[in-house]
């Protein structure tokens, strides 16, 4: 399609008419217009060609000045196609339970989503944890097929946001191509998404560049941060799970993006790092998630702060600011000592080594390890150097600051009184407003809260009845001890609960009269309580499956 002989001084008066606020409306406008110009030129007859007029400084003509032919750019088709995609994509549709933290004897609400994943080497299917997550039912479809197969979990990892299911019916993997894995792409490269997203049951597929490649938080668990790579491909509802894929490799799975009020075109998928982690982890038939090392640490890019702890001007070493002493570098590293480098890749003041010909943070390094694995650290400790040794393993005080899936709450009810241990999923279901409540959240592992209160006992919900009238202003309080017994997990409450005194008195953390409970009303209220409120089971201590849950219950 040509642009046609078309006056541009005209077009140059309009925009410059417009005050400089408006500009980008018109140039949309005369683009239109270009294009309505454009169309009726291939309607009518094409006009005679205009001969050349004289150069610029001559004098002109009575006849216009020619205009310069302008090409209207075109999509230019991959170089590298990534062949039949189709016959690797399955479309994934999932039936979950969603937790109810309110009533959680409850089994909670039932929800139904889409999403994708692909075939790889062993009859697997790879996709996202959030896909599958809380699952019920699984069923997948492949191109061309009518048919819904139902599919089973293999291995889910809440914390990179990736699992593996599989179908068990004959013949499903039959003529399906197994994808294969690629490396991180390199930026301005142009990826191809592939999915099921919304607006249609077909495949669909996206294109865009690769823009960023960094460390991003993963929401699916709301904690742990993994690389990631971001990529201008648009990725909706139901791509997730989907490969994303250059020159006929899979390069990363789509999982999350931003909505449209925050940012526009900017999408995340999990690259080859961290999904051949994920891969070689399950090697052995069971995940055990990703090691970390359990301290805090700051840049150090101040020449008198680097003076001041005896450093030399080398730009080198980032700052230990506090050790978990329930993580692996306890009693190894101490708040003070100086990172030099990491399995001898020495640690730029900015946290960042050299790995693989990239820039990356050094926690990069820890990323590719796994769990009982060691990893080596030159320090600078009191103007000394030093060389240690740390083996790995996950802490256990970060799970209360992430998302819980595949399992049923924990908590006691008695009296009325709902007891829960705090974490990320109950102060999204209450939305609490006590400072107290959020400071112990956002303080468990920095400050060790977690050394007194391995669980922090929350009384949640209060459901009414006459022998708990009156203890509203009680509702969420953090239990500190019950008739002078300090309470640390929700099985101490239990087993205080449990005993046979006259009264409960059960003491909150912070001032106030304690909150009183007369046993034998108590008692001669459960019955009651139970059958008003449809309460099935009175408490859960463990976090265990909830199709271990369903099974007990049968048996009983």
């Amino acid at each position: 399609m040509q642009i046609p002989n078309l006056d541009f001084r005209l077009v140059r008066l309009i925009v410059q008419t417009f005050r400089p606020m408006n500009r980008a409306l018109i140039l949309v406008s005369i683009t239109l217009l270009l294009g309505s110009a454009s169309y009726a030129q291939q309607s009518s007859p094409a006009p005679a060609p205009i001969e050349p007029q004289a150069s610029p400084g001559r004098a002109a003509s009575a006849s216009p000045p020619a205009q310069a032919v302008v090409p209207v750019p075109v999509p230019i088709a991959p170089i590298k196609p990534n062949g039949p995609v189709q016959k690797s994509l399955v479309r994934i549709t999932a039936t979950s339970v969603e937790p109810d933290y309110k009533a959680p004897w409850n089994a909670g609400g039932l929800e139904r989503g889409v999403g994708a994943g692909f075939v790889i080497d062993g009859n697997r299917i790879l996709t996202n944890a959030h896909v599958v997550s809380n699952s019920r039912y699984l069923t997948v479809e492949r191109d061309g097929d009518p048919n819904k197969y139902r599919a089973r979990v293999l291995f889910v990892a809440h914390d990179c946001d990736l699992a593996l299911i599989t179908v068990d019916a004959p013949n499903f993997f039959k003529n399906m191509v197994p994808l294969k894995f690629g490396g991180i792409p390199a930026l301005e490269s142009a990826v191809s998404a592939y999915g099921y997203p919304i607006g249609g049951e077909r495949m669909s597929v996206t294109t865009g560049i690769v823009s960023r490649v960094d460390f991003q938080l993963y929401t699916h668990s709301s904690i742990d941060q993994h690389l990631a790579i971001q990529i201008s491909a648009q990725i909706n509802p139901g791509n997730s799970g989907g490969p994303v894929m250059q020159s006929g490799k899979v390069v990363g799975v789509a999982f999350q993006g931003y909505s449209g009020d925050v940012a526009q075109g900017v999408a995340y998928m999990i690259p080859t790092p961290v999904i051949n982690r994920f891969l070689k982890d399950i090697g052995n038939g069971r995940y055990d998630k990703y090691v970390d090392l359990g301290i805090t640490y700051s840049k150090l890019q101040n020449s008198a702060q680097r003076r001041f702890l005896g450093l030399k001007d080398d730009d080198r070493g980032v700052l230990v600011n506090t050790v978990v002493s329930a993580g692996p570098s306890a009693d190894i590293l101490r708040p003070g000592d100086v990172l030099l480098a990491i399995d001898n890749h020495p640690i730029a003041s900015d946290s960042n080594v050299e790995l693989e010909g990239e820039r990356a943070d050094f926690q990069e390094v820890v990323e590719r390890k796994f769990k009982g694995d060691s990893v080596k650290f030159d320090i600078w400790r009191d103007k000394q150097p030093m060389t240690v040794s740390i083996k790995l393993y996950t802490p256990w005080p970060y799970r209360i600051q992430g998302h819980s899936y595949d399992v049923r709450p924990r908590y006691v009810l008695y009296g009325g009184l709902l007891f829960q241990p705090l974490n990320l999923d109950l102060l999204e279901a209450y939305r609490p407003t006590d400072l107290r409540l959020r400071h112990f959240f956002e303080y468990f592992v920095l400050e060790q809260l977690y050394l007194a209160h391995p669980d922090v006992i929350v009384l949640t919900n209060i459901l009414p009845d006459p022998i708990n009238t009156y203890l509203a202003p009680y509702r969420g309080g953090i239990v500190d001890e019950i008739n002078g017994k300090k309470i640390r997990t929700l099985d101490e409450l239990a087993s205080a609960l449990a005993e046979t005194p006259e009264q409960f008195v059960i003491r909150m953390i912070g001032d106030g009269p304690p909150l009183v409970l007369d046993r034998n009303k108590v008692e001669a209220a459960r019955e009651r309580i139970k059958t008003r409120y449809n309460v099935l089971n009175e408490q859960n201590l463990e976090e265990q499956p909830a199709s271990q849950i369903a099974q007990q219950a049968k048996g009983n």
